[in-house]
């Protein structure tokens, strides 16, 4: 099923949830091609390509799905400092997560420890709660990222069980989207 969903701009305190735009290729770019940010999402860096091709995923996933990856940009300078929001990336795993939204976010080191993918994430939640299309959002967290790990547990992620992603263990996350009354 085709949604067609337009990327909703989500505002925060500090930040502005958006699509991506082609201006904000050389920022992902760098991104994505530094060791300190992917050392816990597969520990490679991204060539040009794999960047210029997750740039255009993030646009198709809100197309296709109906939710997807912003572009999170400092209010005060409308500066690209990184990317988060929900995929099905129809992972092969041993669990039933195929239609379940998964949590992703990454920030330009300059900005981690700030509470920015705190503050996004929380909008961006909020965000997919009000859509009620789904019960639950996951998220993996490599167990060595002690700062995602935070994020998780802030947000209200709860930890569900170790699993094997892309040959490597990681943690699986939970949190239910429909409020408990």
């Amino acid at each position: 099923m085709i949604h067609h969903q337009t990327i909703p701009v989500l505002e925060t305190d500090r930040l502005i949830l958006s699509g991506h735009q082609c201006n904000d290729f050389s920022a992902l770019a760098d991104l994505w091609a530094k060791e300190s940010v992917v050392q816990y999402i597969g520990g490679t860096i991204s060539t040009e390509r794999e960047s210029w091709m997750r740039m255009l995923s993030y646009a198709g996933l809100w197309r296709i799905l109906g939710f997807g990856y912003w572009a999170i940009r400092e209010k005060e300078s409308g500066k690209y400092i990184g990317d988060l929001g929900f995929a099905d990336f129809h992972r092969t795993i041993d669990i039933p997560i195929k239609g379940v939204p998964e949590a992703g976010w990454v920030i330009a080191p300059e900005y981690q420890g700030k509470g920015y993918v705190t503050e996004a994430m929380q909008s961006a939640l909020t965000w997919l709660t009000l859509q009620n299309r789904f019960e639950k959002s996951i998220c993996f967290i490599d167990s060595d990222n002690i700062a995602s790990l935070r994020v998780a547990d802030k947000l209200g992620y709860l930890f569900e069980q170790k699993v094997l992603l892309n040959g490597e263990e990681n943690l699986l996350y939970c949190k239910k989207l429909i409020p408990n009354d």
